[in-house]
């Protein structure tokens, strides 16, 4: 559309405008991936507590597990993966400005995937779940959320059939998220309640596609015999229990994007807050791998963690490492605050 002044024709949307808005658009899916993993963040930091709050619960003060040194040398290496990847996580984010924080991503967001991923092993090698299974691990910490072995910032969860989610433990994630960050605490919810069931849903439909396409699962028709190819509720209800339970840790297991592929490309070329995502990402695994050490600490006994603590490698020698251990791993078992720790150690 155009108007005209003085003879001129002017257009009412310049090149310009156009391009803002082709770019704009082109952003929404980066832009609501970043809103979601900023829900999470904002929700943690709504609720937390003292040392994760982990020192609350029931299931972290039954904690305890006979480890033998073949089991702490294993929890160790696997405590050491995790640092060294939130190590480096870290170092991008000191040596990085918006643009080598944006083209980073390719290798950010794997990071924080498999920072956070080491230390939940370790966690569960001292609750006797010790494989390298993807589908085992997620099965096992799904079922450790519900059973409130995690603190109320990262316990929900989404459980039900494909077309009949629930939303667990997030009161307010029925409401309708906004393309917007989240400034509230109703529009965190929305957000992670909407990751939660789009999330669900993804994985639903892959599982469908595999049962259907295994002989010895496909569901048939009772007339003919054929696979079908259209499913009722009642077809999604059979494969449900093959779901699990859906949690944060899946939903961390969305940055798992390939360096190669397209998705990837897709949030380079976006025009979005990049340090925020990253800085949301990093205390996200700051705060899982917290209560994950916690548990770790508990189960190999406090000073044992300690002297390991000690022992690190040189890059990681007085780091977060350390500053967790004081703020949130002592806190934790003791019931000591970190300044009253330090003073008595002293």
């Amino acid at each position: 559309m155009t108007t005209t002044l003085e003879n001129n024709i002017i257009p009412l949307v310049t090149d310009e405008q156009k391009q803002a808005e082709e770019t704009w658009r082109k952003s929404i899916p980066a832009q609501v991936f970043l809103n979601y993993f900023f829900a999470i963040n904002y929700h943690i930091q709504e609720y937390d507590d003292t040392a994760g709050g982990v020192q609350h619960l029931p299931y972290f003060r039954a904690h305890q597990a006979e480890l033998t040194e073949e089991d702490i040398l294993a929890v160790t290496k696997l405590l050491h993966a995790s640092w060294s990847t939130e190590y480096a996580l870290r170092a991008t984010a000191e040596l990085g400005d918006e643009d080598y924080l944006r083209n980073a991503l390719h290798w950010t967001f794997p990071q924080a995937y498999h920072a956070i991923l080491s230390g939940l092993q370790a966690f569960l090698y001292t609750a006797g779940v010790r494989s390298n299974n993807p589908s085992l691990i997620r099965r096992e910490v799904g079922r450790l959320v519900v059973r409130n072995a995690y603190p109320r910032p990262v316990s929900f969860y989404a459980a039900g059939a494909y077309g009949d989610f629930s939303i667990h433990r997030l009161p307010l994630a029925g409401y309708k998220p906004g393309l917007h960050i989240a400034g509230k605490e109703i529009e965190a919810q929305a957000q992670i309640g909407q990751f939660l069931r789009t999330t669900r849903k993804i994985k639903a439909q892959a599982t469908r596609l595999q049962v259907q396409a295994n002989p010895n699962t496909a569901i048939r028709s009772q007339k003919t015999g054929k696979v079908l190819d259209k499913w009722t509720a009642s077809h999604w209800q059979q494969i449900t229990w093959r779901l699990g339970y859906t949690t944060i840790f899946d939903l961390l297991g969305r940055l798992r994007i390939s360096q190669t592929s397209r998705e990837i490309e897709r949030f380079v070329e976006a025009d979005i807050d990049f340090k925020l995502f990253h800085q949301s990402l990093l205390n996200i695994v700051s705060y899982l791998n917290g209560i994950h050490e916690s548990y770790v600490a508990k189960a190999m006994g406090l000073e044992r963690y300690e002297q390991l603590v000690a022992e690190l490698p040189k890059h990681l020698q007085h780091s977060f490492v350390q500053e967790r251990l004081r703020k949130q791993v002592v806190p934790a078992i003791t019931g000591i605050s970190p300044t009253t720790h330090m003073e008595m150690a002293a």
